[in-house]
């Protein structure tokens, strides 16, 4: 991330804006657990369809994070009120993070109500204590219809089953996701260091739940040389993911943050954080499931859809990388498209050889990302 002391586009340094603060780190544990708890229920339910509704409960919980993001980026939690409200809203999260294994079973209402718990704190506080309180407040207020109707329609999921739920949880992720383009972000006030940093931090969060995952797969293991050697190009994968991101990308993608005023920059906060980091944090989550199944089984294929988590996992990312690149109108090389292109092409290598053969060609392939762009 980045932590320069001026910008090209003019703009007051970046060590004059807000800070993350260790309020908002400490918010983010809830989110370290929930992450977790998806990883964890993938594994005991691989399937497509697993896969699927693993899918949409990180989208939901995505945008509660994100809601918070965009929160404590025009609010700075260090004054007592919206502490409170924040640390209320952790309640909340705790119980959406602990119901995840049984979103889609009996504790589907209890993750939707906590889930609706978090939104609901988050627009009255947003209304009363952002910095341009009548331009916020209108802008809170065209937002709140579809946050607070998209946890409606979670909460008549929870009543539902099988594909009834399935589709309404489509819908409802449908209509948050939708209410910003709708509607239109203007009003929100956006700190570029800030807001970069503070989504720099949870791509590291998912990429430290992914070597949790490594130790949790773990258990019982006999550290042969077969383990040992898995564990390596695992941690191989992993540090070369966050050097892609984190050598000079995310640096970069701050700057063009910077460098843009008013409604333009809420827009491209938007789109670079808001929703182009989602297959970044959710790539890492899936390639954590496929490390997970891969530690126990290294001298095994994985099966199929550990092999698109995995490998899809890793393309996602790279994709994302380059997505972000187009956004923000910068040069954009050949090795990344071609990395991600390889990624998706070892599925074919996953779902054949040994899986510990698999981690160490994605791990040569986001190196070779890490060190070429």
């Amino acid at each position: 991330m980045s932590h320069h002391t001026s910008h090209p586009s003019g703009h007051a340094p970046a060590t004059e804006e807000p800070r993350v603060s260790p309020h908002e780190l400490f918010f983010d544990l809830v989110f370290v657990f929930a992450f977790t708890q998806i990883t964890a229920t993938l594994a005991d339910d691989t399937t497509w369809e697993g896969l699927l509704r693993g899918t949409l409960v990180f989208l939901a919980l995505w945008w509660c994070w994100g809601a918070y993001a965009w929160l404590t980026n025009a609010v700075p939690p260090d004054r007592r009120s919206p502490r409170i409200v924040v640390l209320a809203s952790m309640v909340a999260m705790l119980f959406v993070a602990l119901a995840v294994p049984g979103a889609f079973d009996d504790d589907g209402h209890i993750f939707a109500v906590g889930w609706l718990v978090a939104m609901v704190l988050h627009s009255v506080l947003f209304a009363l204590a952002a910095e341009d309180t009548p331009t916020t407040r209108r802008a809170i207020a065209r937002l709140a219809p579809s946050n607070l109707g998209g946890g409606v329609i979670l909460l008549a999921a929870s009543y539902a089953d099988g594909t009834t739920q399935t589709a309404l949880w489509g819908v409802a992720v449908a209509v948050i996701y939708a209410g910003p383009y709708v509607t239109g972000v203007a009003g929100f006030t956006v700190h570029p260091g800030h807001f970069a940093e503070r989504h720099g931090l949870i791509v590291i969060i998912a990429l430290g739940e992914s070597v949790v995952a490594i130790g949790v797969g773990a258990e019982d293991l006999v550290l042969d040389a077969t383990t040992i050697a898995t564990g390596v190009v695992a941690m191989i994968l992993i540090g070369a993911l966050w050097w892609a991101y984190f050598d000079h990308e995310a640096a970069d993608t701050e700057h063009a943050l910077t460098a843009t005023t008013g409604p333009e920059r809420s827009r491209l906060a938007q789109d670079l954080y808001s929703y182009l980091h989602i297959p970044l944090v959710y790539g890492v989550i899936l390639a954590a499931l496929g490390l997970k199944k891969t530690l126990g089984h290294a001298e095994e294929p994985l099966d199929e859809v550990a092999a698109v988590a995995l490998c899809g996992g890793v393309a996602a990312y790279i994709a994302a990388l380059v997505v972000i690149r187009l956004r923000r109108h910068a040069t954009l090389g050949w090795a990344p498209i071609a990395a991600a292109a390889a990624a998706i092409a070892c599925l074919a290598i996953a779902t054949s050889a040994d899986s510990v053969v698999t981690v160490g060609v994605l791990a040569a392939i986001a190196l070779a990302v890490a060190v070429t762009v």
